[in-house]
């Protein structure tokens, strides 16, 4: 996965034009459960060594190593891109590493972040829905709908610019598919 930089939309300029999924019945919501869990949260790092041990030893996460870590990481991992960690509610923490991040504001009380997006599960059944509603929405687009080994995912923005993602696993057997 390319490390999407969460940058606010741009006036106008990532809208969708019109219906960019046909056949598929735009509802004026997701209805309550379809998205069914965060899935992955990914934060900006400049330092990956400290930040592997302070999730890590500090904190208690399991860090992903071998088979374990998504094969579209796998370079990202061996670069010293990324690491990855499993929470125990087995959602997933990415982190990215950025070298030339500014520092925090002196001010601990000073909010910021470094948040680079949120991704929210949803049953592959239910994706294209989502992708209609937010093009009904005209919700912001930052990239996709995307395939990967890994499943389906768009990204978006929310109304203050912070990047989201509704990503599913891949489907058991897609349509059209022959045994």
């Amino acid at each position: 996965m390319n490390n999407p930089s969460p940058s606010p939309p741009a006036s106008g300029d990532r809208r969708p034009q019109g219906n960019q999924t046909p056949d598929v019945e735009t509802p004026p919501h997701l209805k309550p459960g379809l998205l069914r869990a965060i899935h992955h949260i990914a934060l900006n790092v400049a330092d990956l060594g400290r930040s592997r041990q302070f999730y890590g030893q500090v904190l208690g996460l399991e860090e992903l190593t071998g088979a374990a870590i998504p094969s579209t990481l796998k370079d990202l991992v061996a670069t010293g891109q990324v690491a990855n960690f499993r929470l125990p509610d087995g959602s997933i923490l990415d982190l990215f590493y950025e070298p030339t991040l500014p520092p925090p504001h002196p001010d601990p009380q000073q909010q910021f972040t470094r948040a680079n997006h949120l991704a929210f599960d949803i049953d592959p059944a239910h994706f294209n829905q989502a992708v209609a509603c937010l093009h009904h929405h005209q919700v912001p687009l930052d990239q996709g709908p995307v395939s990967r080994p890994t499943g389906r995912g768009i990204y978006f923005y929310d109304p203050d610019g912070f990047l989201l993602e509704i990503r599913c696993d891949p489907e058991p057997n897609p349509p059209g598919h022959q045994p």
